[in-house]
């Protein structure tokens, strides 16, 4: 996911090749530290949004201004991902594309930071060596300090921590750079689950969560300022509170959140398996805001790959896990990923994979092919399937999930349900939205006709399914 953010949004082209240009290097010159303006490039998962927006609410509390887009800005920060190799790919694209705009617009100084220096950090510093100054994970409260130095002319700047440790309170907690009615709100940092396959604790560090105190003042605020929608994200939020000295957990912060009263949703994103409780689902089937949605990835369902990734605590919860959470909340969407391709998966365990898929019958489901990553346990494994095999996998599987949404979308045909309206069609009385089972930017959307003249984005209301639209649904407004 690529946003240029600061007072609009939008979308970046896809990934290039990464082969790129010989960089071009200009030399600094002085900026007026009380008009310099800043722009954002936010690249990869919503956590690395919300850190994009952490950022730019030390900018305004220190009397920095933010550009109305990138190309506007004296300084540009891209805010990266490391996570796979197309999302550095990526990183390093837009970082370029940056260092461009100091030869051809008002850009004076770019800025890069997050995990890409946080993963790879000197390294950087003799690869891009037009980028004026890094910054890692831990020094998003800095980076207004930074953004003056680099005013003053300073370049050659590099603050990276050797780990990532901290987590950050927003200054400007009201500050939501989604585009829409809704918000992101990252409950912990890190991880302490160590999947062979997966970089992330390497780069984030171990889990740490922020109190509840601290995320009930938050999302108050992000109410107070129209927001309508709280998604709890974190690398896993279902292990929220246990690195806490006082005993609390994800279903007490819900019990939290849902006494503040009102018309909102609450949506929990990224959760794990082995992690999810009875009293948890008790607590989402019981709090009013909180949707009946849950994003699972169980990454395989074979247990000799479940062993091989490390994840083999999931074994005894993955085959039960849907029955279980439909068991209680029998309305629920449930969201889960599968890597496929991984090494020493044979076709026999694909086809255990195929067939849990179809038994399970997700409401979505994300499918990655496995690629090695370096400083993982799994990038030394053996027997690792051919990329052609990997992706045939993966086509397999989103052929029978769409099988499956064909199936629940005409289930759901003329039946009536709730839905936030995110944005409407110019000249036209046709708006996107969303209903309680899906998540922003990763589901599908409802196309509501017929909505009536003095609605808003952020307003609520009841429609009434007509057709399918492949992974979205039409509706008319009741």
């Amino acid at each position: 996911m690529t946003q240029t953010l600061s007072a609009s949004q939008e979308k970046s082209p896809p990934p290039a090749d990464p082969q790129r240009r010989k960089p071009r290097i200009t030399l600094m010159t002085r900026i007026d530290s009380k008009t310099v303006s800043v722009g954002f490039i936010s690249l990869g998962c919503a956590k690395n949004l919300v850190d994009s927006q952490t950022m730019a609410g030390v900018l305004l509390s220190e009397n920095l201004r933010l550009a109305r887009c990138p190309e506007e800005a004296d300084v540009v920060i891209v805010n990266t991902c490391a996570f796979i190799e197309e999302a550095r790919a990526e990183s390093m694209e837009m970082i370029e594309s940056a260092c461009q705009l100091k030869q051809s617009g008002p850009c004076r100084a770019v800025m890069v930071a997050g995990c890409l220096p946080q993963r790879y950090k000197e390294e950087l510093m003799t690869r891009l060596p037009e980028v004026d100054a890094f910054i890692g994970l831990d020094d998003l409260e800095n980076v207004a300090a930074v953004i003056k130095k680099l005013a003053d002319g300073r370049s050659g700047i590099f603050n990276v921590s050797p780990k990532s440790t901290k987590t950050f309170e927003p200054r400007v907690p009201g500050i939501v750079f989604t585009g829409g009615p809704f918000a992101y709100v990252k409950i912990a940092e890190g991880c302490n689950h160590r999947c062979a396959f997966c970089a992330i604790p390497g780069i984030r560090g171990a889990y740490r969560s922020r109190t509840v105190l601290q995320i009930v003042k938050e999302a108050e605020k992000l109410l107070a300022n129209g927001v309508k929608e709280l998604n709890l994200i974190s690398q896993d939020v279902t292990s929220y509170g246990r690195d806490l000295k006082y005993e609390t957990d994800l279903a007490k912060l819900l019990e939290a959140l849902g006494r503040l009263g009102g018309k909102f949703w609450i949506r929990l994103l990224y959760g794990h398996p082995a992690m999810v409780s009875d009293r948890l689902l008790q607590v989402m089937a019981e709090t009013p805001q909180v949707c009946h949605y849950l994003d699972l990835p169980v990454q395989h369902s074979h247990p000799d790959i479940l062993r091989a990734m490390w994840r083999g605590d999931t074994i005894m919860h993955v085959e039960k896990m849907a029955g279980r959470i439909r068991q209680i909340m029998p309305d629920v969407a449930l969201r889960t990923t599968c890597l496929v391709g991984f090494p020493g998966e044979t076709e026999e365990h694909f086809e255990h994979l195929l067939d849990f898929v179809q038994r399970m019958e997700f409401d979505h489901l994300g499918v990655f092919a496995y690629s090695p990553e370096e400083n993982t346990a799994s990038a030394s494994m053996p027997d690792r399937p051919d990329q052609e095999i990997a992706e045939a996998r993966r086509n397999d599987l989103l052929v029978a999930q769409m099988d499956i949404v064909d199936r629940k979308a005409a289930q759901m045909a003329w039946q009536k349900t709730e839905v936030l309206l995110e944005k409407q069609a110019p000249g036209s009385s046709m708006w996107t939205g969303r209903a309680r089972r899906d998540a922003p930017e990763v589901d599908g959307v409802v196309l509501v006709e017929q909505v009536p003249a003095e609605k808003k984005a952020g307003d609520f209301i009841t429609v009434q399914y007509t057709e399918q639209a492949e992974y979205d649904m039409k509706a008319t407004a009741i």
